[in-house]
């Protein structure tokens, strides 16, 4: 069963910092200690608004970090071009509207495939991985292949949201057939948004998913017990996860 990675969101960190203004907390700083908890990869939203990461957050984090930095941006020119200039290992395409609080719901890629396709082939042109942050659908996956991405982000959130067993059960399960049929289609798998302690491991069980990326709930937990001891918690219950569909 192949290594299950971790990739930390460092948005908030930044939310917190420019709270305030300043320089602290310094979300480089945060990336490095993630690294050191465990971290397989750092990720980044660069929003249009600039409300948390920003432009001077991205150039450090590419210059200075020594795993990979997954750039997440909307399919603007703007972005584009700043993804272009740094070479992130990986630009994974998202929705925006700037009237939300967080990214909401996944990216319409079967409805938007003409826009997309010339920024999907620049990135994919210039050695950047291209994800695509979709639900877990099968006509999105399908057009997300026909796009040329290298990987599909699964949006999780209602999974993590509902309460009802039954009803987390029905989101799992479409989340266990995206991952199925990503894996039939040649896709990298990944998932995320909204994963917390106690709603990682089914997910984490999923054997065609190779990364999940959380950020909102370990730096809020971060907040009680330190973000070192919050990513190795998440790492050791991934990896327990895990371990448990190897057996």
């Amino acid at each position: 069963m192949k290594h299950l990675r971790l990739g930390v969101n460092i948005d908030h960190v930044a939310t917190i910092r420019n709270a305030r203004g300043g320089g602290h907390p310094d979300p480089l700083r945060a990336a490095q200690i993630a690294e050191a908890a465990g971290a397989d990869g750092i990720t980044a939203h660069l929003r249009e608004d600039r409300r948390h990461i920003a432009d001077s957050d991205i150039k450090l984090l590419a210059e200075n970090l020594s795993i990979p930095l997954n750039f997440e941006m909307a399919a603007t020119d703007e972005m584009l071009e700043i993804a272009l200039a740094h070479k992130p290992h990986a630009s994974c395409l998202v929705p925006e509207k700037r009237e939300e609080r967080t990214t909401e719901g996944g990216l319409d890629v079967a409805g938007g495939h003409n826009m997309l396709k010339n920024f999907v082939d620049a990135l994919r042109g210039n050695d950047i991985k291209v994800s695509l942050f979709i639900e877990p659908d099968l006509k999105q996956m399908e057009a997300a292949k026909h796009l040329g991405a290298d990987i599909v982000e699964l949006h999780v959130g209602p999974y993590c949201d509902v309460e009802s067993g039954d009803l987390r059960q029905k989101e799992l399960e479409r989340i266990l057939a995206a991952a199925a049929a990503a894996e039939e289609f040649g896709l990298e798998c990944h998932a995320g948004h909204g994963l917390t302690f106690d709603t990682v491991a089914p997910i984490a069980k999923i054997p065609n998913v190779v990364e999940l990326n959380i950020g909102h709930f370990l730096i809020g937990e971060a907040i009680f017990t330190g973000l070192d001891a919050a990513i190795r918690k998440m790492r050791k219950l991934m990896d327990e996860a895990r371990a448990e569909v190897s057996a």
